[in-house]
């Protein structure tokens, strides 16, 4: 067989199918589509010690680039193998596909009011560290030569230049952004979610746990 297989998988890879199939799993791309069509319905994994029971359902288990050629040599043994992605991936299997919508505004306002908050309570420490209040009182009063009384151009203008700060740090207005750019809270999450996934990956490596789904072990569906 001179055919090619190109296959590119994701670091983390979500399914609601008990069942993973490798369609779902990674990318392939093969010039002739029998072999494509054939291999998408090939079972990858069998997420068996799930409990369906629960109103949401959650498991993850770590899977490497060798447990998909192995099933793609198991039907085509001749077949050429190209991997454009990552070595080792994570797969999250959930029964939960849509929160409740009072409790996820719940729990968005809760975040909200921390953040308000958390920020207000950071900026006047950081102010009262400084000595804000004093440095703007011997400013005013050195350029015009009166006693500030707290509510003056320097306090206005510092409060209006703190939020506009924040509103372009932050690139977001409403539900408007302010550019194109990922905001830092998306990068900040993206970093996060990749070095938990990292993390994942090198314990399963370090404890040999590749077919092991939060620390049981778990049968491969053939």
């Amino acid at each position: 067989m001179n055919e090619i297989l190109y296959v590119k998988l994701e670091k983390n890879i979500r399914t609601y199918n008990r069942t993973l199939t490798l369609g779902e799993a990674a990318q392939m791309r093969c010039s002739d589509p029998k072999i494509l069509n054939r291999l998408k319905t090939e079972k990858l994994y069998v997420f068996d010690h799930a409990r369906p029971g629960k109103r949401s359902c959650a498991a993850r288990t770590v899977l490497s680039v060798m447990d998909v050629i192995e099933k793609v040599q198991a039907v085509y043994p001749g077949l050429e193998i190209q991997n454009l992605g990552e070595e080792d991936f994570v797969v999250e299997y959930s029964t939960k596909r849509e929160e409740n919508t009072l409790a996820a505004i719940a729990k968005a306002a809760f975040v909200c009011l921390i953040c308000f908050f958390g920020s207000a309570f950071s900026i006047m420490a950081f102010n009262n560290d400084v000595s804000t209040v004093s440095l703007f009182d011997k400013f005013y009063t050195l350029m015009t030569g009166q006693q500030s009384d707290g509510f003056t151009i320097l306090e206005l203008t510092y409060s209006l230049g703190l939020s506009v700060g924040i509103i372009a740090f932050f690139n977001h207005i409403g539900g408007r952004r302010l550019s194109k750019e990922p905001t830092p809270i998306e990068v900040e999450m993206r970093l996060y979610e990749d070095d938990v996934n990292t993390t994942l990956i090198k314990t399963a490596d370090r404890n040999g746990a590749h077919k092991k789904e939060e620390g049981q072990e778990e049968k491969n569906g053939a």
